[in-house]
């Protein structure tokens, strides 16, 4: 195969590469044993199957990773999935790419040796023995070992995680976490920079972060000015929350905590965080002590104006969030009517019936039943004005869940006691109600 170089920025085109000098073309070809079956690139660290067949490591791992199980050349079975460096061949490419240097080639370098689960069961033990004697400096250097491993390649990553250092690294955070938070903040946030690729964790490991000391040091860490430590610390926090509940209870009794969370949506430029800020509100409200203890604090700090704000031009899991959180604050007068009073409640309701998803549309139903229920009567004729009659009869003759059907037929019923009041409503639809339920 004939590969192309061109200075100063080389290109790739259809394979191949080019070189020009002085007006020259120089063709370089590269030999069909250096190049990878798979990605046809110059391989970077060959390794040899079971089968006999050299690929690159990355490529091939790759293959394996996603669930199959023969050979991409033969065709062949893997009786194993052992990858043997093919050190010949690798010294044979870096030769060749030192040959051809004087026309832009770059030497491949010798690649790392993988790990194996062996080096993670002894660092794992390095960091219990230090973080026992309380050597912050020593389980700092292990933890920024691991995070060079985790960088070299992905299969060094599924070793990591399938090896049981997620609960090693959880174990560690609590345990720093019962000293200084600003002695250990180094320690503490490339902790969690690692423990955020790594989930799901056990329930040994949720057990872990999960504790009382672990939550106030991840509150505390949300009021540190990095972009990048509050990301890690609202995502544990939604992990935690979304597996178990039963973490909200610890939670609640933590100052600080509806502030810091409002404060990550008041962030800029953070698409992610203010999305898993919305879901921890979420599951922290969808409980009953939870919305009992923070309910009324998060209505002060403004929740509602932020989640209909954030609804204007949200993406599907985003609105799903906010239309969560201003249903479950709903569930108080209080947050109701903070919820209707605002301008843009109903019509932006309405709108995202039908049009993000179930579960979105479960939620706006939910809140307009509520105001239905619980008000004066007011939001359904604003909801018959902005076209919710249309809407709802129209759920009913789709793959809903039946407790919002249910939901949908009584605000139906509902409306039609204040048919009177809109100039322009055409009673002749409700003709079609019967038949709907």
């Amino acid at each position: 195969m004939a590969f192309f170089w061109k200075r100063p920025r080389a290109s790739r085109l259809a394979g191949k590469k080019l070189l020009s000098k002085q007006s020259s073309r120089i063709e370089l070809t590269i030999p069909t044993h250096f190049r990878c079956p798979i990605s046809l690139d110059l391989m970077k660290d060959p390794v040899t199957l079971s089968t006999g067949i050299t690929y690159d490591r990355e490529s091939i791992e790759k293959w394996i990773r996603d669930g199959n199980q023969t050979c991409p050349v033969t065709n062949q079975v893997l009786t194993n999935f052992d990858q043997i460096p093919n050190h010949m061949i690798r010294r044979m490419i870096q030769d060749w790419c030192v040959e051809n240097r004087a026309h832009g080639v770059e030497r491949i370098p010798t690649p790392r040796t993988p790990i194996t689960s062996y080096d993670i069961m002894e660092i794992c033990s390095k960091m219990m023995a230090a973080a026992s004697k309380g050597d912050a400096k020593r389980c700092l250097d292990l933890v920024e070992k691991i995070n060079v491993w985790a960088k070299e390649s992905e299969q060094n990553k599924s070793l990591i995680k399938d090896n049981g250092l997620g609960y090693v690294l959880a174990a560690l955070f609590e345990a720093f976490s019962s000293l200084s938070f600003e002695k250990h903040e180094d320690l503490l946030k490339e902790i969690l920079l690692l423990l955020t690729w790594m989930f799901p964790l056990g329930v040994e490991g949720r057990s872990k972060l999960g504790s009382t000391q672990s939550l106030r040091c991840m509150t505390w860490l949300l009021s540190v000015d990095d972009l990048l430590l509050k990301k890690s610390c609202v995502l544990t926090l939604k992990e935690l929350l979304s597996t178990d509940q039963t973490h909200v209870n610890t939670l609640v009794d933590i100052d600080g905590v509806p502030e810091a969370l409002i404060n990550l949506i008041n962030a800029p430029d953070s698409h992610s965080i203010i999305k898993s800020s919305f879901s921890v509100i979420y599951h922290i409200l969808s409980t009953q002590i939870g919305h009992n203890k923070l309910s009324p604090r998060f209505l002060e700090l403004g929740v509602v104006e932020l989640s209909l704000e954030a609804l204007v031009e949200a993406d599907k899991g985003l609105s799903e969030m906010a239309l969560g959180v201003l249903d479950r604050i709903s569930d108080s007068k209080e947050g109701r009517e903070r919820v209707q009073k605002h301008a843009l409640s109903v019509p932006l309701l309405v709108k995202k019936i039908l049009r993000v998803s179930s579960l979105a549309t479960d939620f706006c139903v939910s809140m307009l039943w509520k105001f239905s229920k619980h008000g004066d009567g007011s939001a359904l004729v604003e909801a018959l004005h902005v076209g919710a009659f249309q809407k709802l009869l129209l759920m009913l003759q789709v793959n809903c869940g039946e407790e919002t059907k249910v939901k949908a037929t009584e605000m139906l019923k509902l409306m039609n006691q204040y048919k009177n009041k809109l100039e322009c409503f055409d009673s002749g639809h409700y003709k079609y109600l019967r038949k709907s339920y």
